[in-house]
């Protein structure tokens, strides 16, 4: 475990002279250009094409570092399990700092608490201002506030989660069938993004187990319920589904991972370790350790491609197969696995983690949120100390 606590301490001391700010794959619409004037098509190709450039020339466009949300979220988180580990004061000011950010920053407008990237971002379906808030952005913060509350008891964060639930309940458009519910992704339109919907979930029944209110189970079970539902017979999900259609947008990539996480969130919070449930995680995980990884922990892209290797793919990964330790115990051997070749091949001597490793060459421009913020949570997960169960 030294290896993983080297690459951590360097990655943290890199962090920490940039100040948490930082560049997104995301970001081109921060451009001094009207970039954003394109319309949907046009502003949705720009960010595309600046996300393949391995030559950064945001300095040169006048796009800013900035914090991110969700990534001050994931820091949160990653601090916080580090406390928890090792009380020291140096964690608890991170901690504290993040979750005063978070507290001061989030999006005014809605039911309650509620955040959404620091850019303007754009898909041939939708255009979303900056801070828009998103059930994406606001679960993974309230992830990270979860395991804030856990680590030192402040009952401040209790009131941000009620918030956020009241955000995922009363601001997202919900989708109902017989299956169950699905939350929609932003505020800005009904749809069916299968690991957008199951955040909304563990964040409800993450607070059913805090406060034992059973208003929250419910709705937490039912978005379950639907995304278990389309679980295919090999055990991946897809990414999303068009439900006048029945139609799924088949990519298969890192979002296998946030399903994994938020249906194991969900049982354990709620102690709800029905059949369906067990069936689908134990289904789940093992097509995605053996469908999405090689065994010498390098990820696959988006399925059926094998490149390029993405940060976040293997940040997810040792994320994932760390939580599922009880499950398999294969798992926490494979998720250092995973961690050895990412360092080895995609962390920088100043500490932060490549973008993207391609056939013939390295995309390795430094992005806060994508990459460093969640490679920064996942080793933090992976030295986590697991409790016995």
């Amino acid at each position: 475990m030294e290896k993983f606590k080297r690459s951590l301490d360097n990655l943290a001391c890199y962090l920490e002279k940039q100040e948490f700010k930082g560049y997104d794959p995301y970001d081109a619409l921060n451009a001094r250009l009207p970039l954003s004037r394109l319309g949907k098509w046009g502003a949705a190709a720009v960010i595309q094409l600046q996300k393949r450039n391995p030559i950064n020339i945001r300095p040169l466009l006048g796009i800013k570092k900035d914090y991110n949300p969700k990534a001050m979220g994931l820091f949160l988180h990653g601090f916080s399990l580090l406390y928890r580990q090792e009380p020291k004061n140096e964690y608890k000011e991170k901690m504290d700092f993040f979750f005063n950010w978070l507290i001061e920053n989030y999006t005014r407008g809605y039911s309650g608490y509620c955040w959404g990237y620091n850019f303007p971002w754009a898909s041939p379906a939708k255009y979303l201002e900056p801070f828009s808030p998103t059930i994406v952005v606001s679960g993974f913060i309230a992830r990270g506030i979860i395991e804030y509350y856990q680590a030192v008891n402040d009952p401040r964060a209790i009131e941000i989660l009620k918030g956020i639930a009241d955000f995922v309940l009363n601001d997202l458009s919900v989708t109902e069938d017989e299956s169950g519910i699905c939350f929609s992704y932003s505020t800005e339109a009904a749809d069916c993004c299968y690991n957008a919907s199951m955040l909304g979930a563990e964040l409800l029944a993450a607070l059913y187990a805090v406060t034992g209110e059973k208003q929250y189970l419910e709705p937490a079970k039912r978005a379950v319920d639907f995304t278990v539902t389309r679980q295919h017979p090999d055990g991946r999900w897809n990414y999303s589904i068009d439900m006048k259609t029945n139609a799924e947008r088949k990519q298969v990539d890192f979002h296998q991972g946030y399903v994994l996480d938020s249906l194991h969130n969900f049982m354990q919070h709620t102690g709800l370790e029905e059949q369906k449930y067990t069936s689908a995680l134990e289904a789940g995980a093992e097509f995605y350790r053996q469908e999405q990884f090689f065994a010498n922990g390098r990820s696959k892209w988006r399925l059926p491609r094998n490149w390029p290797v993405d940060i976040h793919h293997q940040s997810q990964g040792i994320i994932t197969f760390s939580r599922l330790s009880s499950l398999n115990p294969r798992f926490p051997a494979f998720a250092r696995t995973i961690a050895d070749w990412t360092i080895e091949n995609m962390q920088d001597k100043t500490g932060y983690f490549y973008y993207r490793k391609n056939r013939v060459y390295t995309n390795k421009i430094s992005y806060m949120r994508w990459s460093n913020a969640w490679m920064f949570l996942a080793l933090a997960e992976l030295l986590k100390k697991k409790e016995k169960r």
